[in-house]
């Protein structure tokens, strides 16, 4: 066939992604196959609220150099993709998108038109994915907002339900009065605020000065008590009396408590309800009065008269300006202090008591430390991160939401009677504000559907379940499935999609979710900052897709080690491009070595010593890059392939090769079908290699002759290259490596002549071990144009060599 002269990515890669697709090369499939292990994924869906990002792209790349390779192996492959579609973050896009505000709207309304634009959207959102070769089967995916996703999300909860590990309950809760609803610990973004250290005059009822200072002046009107420690001296005479709130103007008791630091501003701290998890602690431990000031949307309310309907920032100044003029506020000191805020929308958390629904985690802590243990984590020291996110946890999970959409909780409520009624299973997927369950047998009318939706990490701590469709697969075949082999992702959501993933497998199906975690690190912007939309230093991977290509993306992708955060460089792609350009034009060299050869089998008595150097050579690649592989060592696997593709293969065996192909006469058939041979198995071993980290140019050069000579429908589908003893030639790998040496150096002494590598050495003496010299004398010669060379017998390794004399230019 006619081989193309230049490499076109952007053709060739819209060939494959077509071949591909059309020839299901990527099947996923996890029933049981007698004599197959299946090697299963819980693949993480991207939300479509965005768009991949570069850590998108190295992320899923480096996963997919795993699943590659196990393909390759023989492995079935279960491998789905999903989209995460439900819960604030589409809300936003839509609203964005569509011009239109949620709550101005009817919830079928809005929720019809967040199942239209998420159908508009999706094809272009997951495009990014299937130009970069991600090899997952895309005619079989999910949605968590789907009615799989939805189905199983409401049995997860009902499950949960009847083993009374879910409960509903109303006390304070954290809450975002941007998004205007609930959110649970693992939501917070722990981040750097300005602000001011506020000294403010309370006095107790004889008029005497009590010192507080706090960073919100504006809950002063929320004000339920001051409390200082019990050994205190400066405020023990203090005991059961009361202090007046400056502004307000209500009394409050002063208390002690052994919690209260000594040493901490004036002795003296004010708590509000709410400020701070300390807050919810001493009301609920002094059965303190409840003061709201806050509402909902973050306004204030009467109780903060004349500051109602003020936003929190706007009550903030404008109790600041009175204070100071009352002579309240004594002094004031510019602060830098960590905040947590909604990771969502970056809005400070606040407190306010709701009823909430809650999954119990914190009387469960100690086995769901123990449950990493059971878990293979790679890189091994992120379960560290795991198990001090559970070690540091202080409420249980928050799982409803106040919005439109999402999936909706099984539930009503009874109005005679109070009594919470669910769902059954047969009756899911539902929604209680459309239908009721299908068993009850009172009046319709006595029922109050739950108007809240479930938290999208509801949904998303399923995945396994989801992929596995829980509830309709075969309950044998589905206990078998789980867990799954593999789950991937980054370190950031070790706290939630991690974390949330094995509390549901265990709770809901008594077993870890996955026996392997893969967690990748972060893409930084060159100062080493992580690349974020709200920073304004991301790159679109599309567009480098669209300049290099994806197989030059995904070398990129594997430049660092699993887990470690990358600082992105332009140089990862040059270098990849030269890999990928080289690749091609080595194979092409060899395709025109090849034409006559019918891809006989390696046969290891008709090849030469400098031959079964480099079949030795690549087959210890073979086994220490099988051995990183299977570690998830991706970046360590592709540094030796990449090494022994240039410096073996390219550098030196294709420079030596090349004379013995050229010229049959010269050397005799049976020493060039040696090197045609040698080339053949050692180039399809290259690509095979290549192949989870380049899957369109290894296709690419693999249908240019192997495919046919294998019948083979794509290389990702044929066996990954083994390790066999047999080819562990260990004097030739000696001879070989000397040759080298020999080589490099009459190329060094040509380079420091200024001539070129295709100018002749008169004679030349190889100073080394000759037993070692000997067999490969014939190829040092042919490599470095040297007429004739002397063998000398020595421990130590030199080259002397007389070079032609230069041919003078001749003169006008």
């Amino acid at each position: 066939m006619e081989l193309p002269k230049k490499y076109s990515f952007s053709q060739i890669e819209e060939k494959w992604k077509t071949y591909w697709n059309e020839k299901n090369v990527y099947i996923s499939d996890f029933h049981v196959e007698k004599g197959r292990k299946i090697f299963s994924v819980d693949t993480p869906p991207p939300t479509v609220s965005g768009q991949m990002h570069m850590g998108h792209a190295f992320s899923y790349a480096q996963g997919d150099f795993i699943v590659r390779y196990h393909r390759m192996k023989g492995d079935k492959i279960f491998y789905p993709f999903g989209t995460d579609d439900n819960g604030l973050p589409t809300e936003h896009l839509v609203e964005r998108l569509k011009k239109v505000n949620s709550r101005s709207m009817t919830r079928p309304e809005f929720v019809a038109l967040c199942h239209k634009t998420i159908n508009e959207i999706k094809p272009a959102f997951v495009q990014p994915w299937i130009d970069l070769g991600i090899s997952v089967d895309y005619n079989h995916s999910y949605s968590t907002i789907d009615a799989r996703a939805t189905r199983i999300s409401q049995q997860s909860f009902l499950d949960l339900y009847n083993k009374k590990l879910v409960y509903k309950k109303e006390t304070p809760t954290t809450w975002c009065v941007t998004c205007q609803t609930a959110i649970a610990q693992a939501d917070f973004e722990n981040v750097e605020k300005k602000s001011f250290f506020n000294d403010i005059s309370f006095h107790d009822e004889e008029g005497n000065e009590l010192l507080i200072s706090t960073t919100r002046p504006e809950l002063l009107p929320a004000c339920v008590g001051l409390f200082a420690h019990p050994d205190d001296e400066r405020y023990k005479h203090l005991k059961g009396k009361k202090a007046i709130v400056p502004l307000f103007n209500y009394t409050v008791p002063i208390l002690f408590d052994e919690n209260v630091a000594l040493d901490k501003g004036t002795g003296l701290m004010m708590v509000c309800t709410f400020g701070d998890k300390e807050d919810v602690e001493k009301w609920h431990k002094y059965k303190l009065e409840l003061r709201t000031v806050i509402n909902k949307d973050g306004t204030l309310n009467e109780l903060a008269k004349p500051y109602d309907t003020l936003s929190i920032k706007e009550a903030r100044e404008k109790i600041i300006q009175d204070l100071r003029a009352s002579g309240d506020l004594k002094s004031q000191q510019k602060i830098t202090h960590n905040a947590n805020t909604h990771d969502r929308c970056g809005t400070e958390i606040e407190f306010m008591k709701t009823s909430q629904w809650f999954i119990n985690v914190m009387n469960h802590k100690e086995k769901l430390i123990s449950l990493a243990d059971e878990i293979t984590w790679h890189p091994a020291h992120m379960k560290t991160r795991y198990v001090n996110w559970v070690k540091n946890l202080n409420w249980d999970w928050c799982i409803s939401r106040q919005r439109h959409f999402g999936v909706p909780f099984p539930v009503w409520y009874e109005k005679d009677t109070g009594n919470i009624i669910v769902a059954d299973t047969d009756d899911l997927p539902i929604d209680p504000t459309t239908a009721i369950p299908k068993k009850y047998t009172k009046e319709k009318t006595n029922l109050i559907p739950e108007s809240d939706v479930l938290d999208t990490w509801a949904t998303s701590s399923v995945t396994p379940q989801i992929a596995l469709d829980w509830g309709k697969t075969d309950e044998k075949e589905f206990s078998s499935a789980l867990p799954m082999t593999l789950r991937m992702q980054s370190h950031d959501i070790i706290r939630t999609w991690a974390f949330y993933t094995i509390v549901k497998a265990w709770y809901n199906n008594k077993t870890i979710p996955w026996k392997n975690i893969m967690i990748s690190g972060f893409v930084l912007d060159k100062n080493g900052k992580k690349m974020s939309k709200s920073k304004g230093n991301t790159i679109d991977p599309t567009k480098i897709i669209n300049l290099f290509g994806a197989d030059v993306v995904r070398y990129a992708a594997s430049a660092v080690k699993l887990g470690e955060d990358l600082p992105f460089q332009d140089k990862y792609l040059e270098t990849g491009k030269k890999v990928v350009t080289k690749l091609f034009n080595a194979a092409k060299f060899a395709h025109l070595h090849l034409e006559d050869y019918k891809g006989e089998k390696l046969a290891i008595n008709k090849i030469t010593t400098i031959d079964k150097w480099l079949i030795s050579k690549l087959n210890k690649t073979i086994k220490d890059v099988t051995t990183f592989l299977e570690s998830f060592e991706f970046a360590k696997a592709r540094a030796l392939i990449e090494q022994f593709f240039w410096e073996d293969f390219c550098d030196n065996y294709l420079e030596i090769v090349k004379d013995r192909l050229y010229n049959p006469d010269k050397y005799g058939t049976d020493a060039r079908y040696a090197g045609q041979m040698t080339l053949y198995h050692t180039l399809l071993t290259i690509i095979k290699l290549f192949a989870p980290y380049l899957p369109y140019i290894t296709e690419e050069i693999f249908s240019w002759k192997f495919a046919n000579d294998l019948d083979a429908k794509s290389i990702h589908t044929e066996g990954w290259p083994t390790f066999n003893k047999d080819l562990v030639f260990s004097n030739e790998e000696q001879s070989g490596e000397i040759a080298k040496q020999f080589i490099a150096l009459g190329r060094q002494q040509k380079n420091q002549n200024g001539v070129s590598q295709k100018h002749e050495f008169i004679s030349a003496t190889l100073k080394g071990p000759a037993k070692i010299i000997t067999p490969v004398q014939k190829d040092i010669m042919m490599t470095l144009h040297c007429k004739e060379i002397t063998i000398v017998d020595s421990e130590k390794i030199a080259f002397n060599g007389i070079l032609a004399p230069k041919e003078e230019k001749q003169k006008n």
